[in-house]
């Protein structure tokens, strides 16, 4: 694909449940989580020439050097591919055009990461596997692993690196309402407390568990979801920002079936059965916060399906 612009999609990710189970001698918190891929997308575009690894973000004051992860994972990506083929290769111009939040628990920076190793494992014919590039995603990021994996959902345990799909969310909507101020994960896990008393999850209880957000004439369920959705890391960080139980209170009087801070926050998502009600409910928040998207789950995705298209 010498000279030719490869352009691949990198999703956001919601948590339906998160629940901290631990931390490690290494300082990483072990988790029980369950991640669903949602129609919000960052788009890359990806060039193969000249020497290195070129990032430009337009429109983002994001950096284009070693601090962004797309430049990592491209790094990373060139170094591993050029030991399997033999030989060194050349560079990679990178365009990151972010329409994710930044430091909004939608996890924007690792599913960019994971795109860039993905769509670059095509430009360069590079012919390493899922496998392969998911180990390679867990040296930049814990997240980074199930945004490799071609499941739109995924139970995961460990650090968030061992996935087990899930059937996906259907018939239903989902909208994202960021309150316009970023929280870094770093701050929320070194605020959460650990307590010795926790109650245990039945994994296999949570993986076979799910929710029905019933509609006359259709029925929304989701394997491998608790019958509660929940999510440890809103203690912190509502503690702290207190404007975001306020919206998940408000998104919930306006018919929500559920809603609940994905990951670290501050991000809240609602979830509707009914398109006509969520559609009003985000014209009613976009006007108070410019990073409001009603989205649809994120079913997989086709080469050819080039849409994207959220409404904002």
């Amino acid at each position: 694909m010498h000279g030719e612009v490869l352009a691949v999609r990198a999703p956001a990710k919601i948590n339906l449940f998160l629940r901290v189970t631990g931390r490690r001698a290494d300082g990483y918190h072990t988790l029980e989580t369950l991640m669903h891929k949602v129609g919000l997308f960052d788009l890359l575009e990806l060039r193969r020439g000249g020497e290195g690894v070129r990032l430009h973000c337009p429109g983002a004051d994001l950096p284009e050097d070693s601090g962004n992860l797309v430049h990592r994972a491209a790094e990373l990506f060139l170094q591993t591919a050029a030991q399997r083929l033999g030989g060194p290769l050349p560079g990679v111009d990178i365009a990151l055009f972010k329409n994710i939040p930044v430091a909004a628990g939608l996890g924007g920076g690792s599913s960019d990461a994971a795109a860039t190793l993905k769509g670059l494992n095509r430009l360069f014919d590079a012919g390493l596997t899922e496998g392969e590039l998911a180990a390679l995603g867990l040296r930049l990021g814990a997240d980074v692993p199930f945004f490799v994996a071609d499941a739109p959902a995924a139970l995961a345990v460990g650090i968030g690196e061992i996935l087990t799909p899930v059937a996906p969310l259907t018939d239903c909507s989902v909208l994202l309402v960021n309150p316009g101020f970023a929280v870094s994960t770093r701050w929320v896990y070194q605020n959460f407390a650990l307590t010795k008393n926790r109650k245990a999850t039945n994994l296999k209880n949570l993986q076979e568990s799910a929710v029905r957000l019933n509609r006359p004439g259709s029925t929304v369920a989701v394997k491998g979801l608790p019958a509660s959705l929940h999510n440890d890391l809103e203690s912190v960080t509502i503690a702290r920002f207190p404007e975001i139980g306020r919206l998940k209170e408000e998104l919930l009087a306006r018919g929500a079936v559920a809603a609940l801070m994905s990951g670290s926050g501050p991000t809240v998502f609602a979830l509707f059965p009914d398109r006509q009600a969520a559609e009003t409910c985000r014209a009613l928040f976009a006007r108070r916060f410019t990073q409001t998207f009603l989205v649809h789950p994120y079913a997989g995705e086709t080469r050819r399906d080039t849409s994207g298209n959220v409404s904002r």
